[in-house]
């Protein structure tokens, strides 16, 4: 299963973002972006504001990641 919190961490290290910055665009404190990163799983309407504030659909990957799963199943 897909650790959401590491991809959005990838994808901010990525476009050499900065923890301070996303923090800004998502109006709360930098823990709470460390918190974030910790998590495995994420509220659907926080991910749609972080795909925003990043330019990243993270539904895509999500979804990628259940296909293989279910392929991965099949085998």
């Amino acid at each position: 299963m897909l650790h959401i919190g590491m991809k959005i961490e990838e994808e901010l290290r990525r476009q050499e973002r900065t923890v301070a910055w996303f923090a800004r665009k998502l109006y709360c404190n930098r823990q709470n972006v460390y918190d974030i990163f910790k998590r495995e799983s994420i509220d659907t309407s926080l991910l749609r504001r972080i795909s925003a504030i990043l330019g990243h659909d993270f539904f895509k990957d999500l979804s990628a990641d259940l296909v293989s799963s279910e392929a991965t199943n099949k085998m």
